[in-house]
């Protein structure tokens, strides 16, 4: 009679390399799709705070000069080590004295928005903009 052997047979080991085959792509997308995510969401918080930012800017520039922001303006602000670019566009509303500024921020010139904010300014005594 013959003792049993210790180990694994071909096919058990066949049958485990194939499972590790099936699964192993799977968990390497659902990674990269994770990593992809983190960085998604990191831009997108740095980049409302940049928006968030220059409506502070804003806002204290309408306080002290009772000045309103340019109708359009541009420019590049820079946090956590990279350049971000951002636009603003103010227009009238339907109420007299009071302004929409939009600011998007995008991590390359001319690029796609990451972010978008509105907020609304009202300057005493202004008369609204053609």
């Amino acid at each position: 009679m013959k003792a049993a052997s210790q180990g694994f047979t071909l096919v058990e080991v066949m049958v485990a390399l194939a499972v590790v085959a099936l699964t192993l792509p799977a968990l390497i997308l659902t990674l990269n799709q994770h990593i992809d995510s983190t960085a998604y969401l990191r831009d997108k918080s740095i980049a409302r705070l940049v928006a968030a930012n220059k409506l502070t800017e804003f806002r204290l520039m309408t306080s002290a000069k009772g000045a309103l922001p340019k109708e359009k303006d541009a420019g590049q602000a820079r946090m956590a080590g990279r350049d971000w670019y951002w636009n603003s566009k103010t227009t009238t509303t339907p109420m007299p004295g009071f302004f929409r500024t939009t600011i998007t921020v995008a991590a390359q010139e001319n690029g796609e928005p990451i972010f978008s904010l509105a907020s609304f300014f009202s300057v005493v005594g202004e008369e609204p903009r053609p």
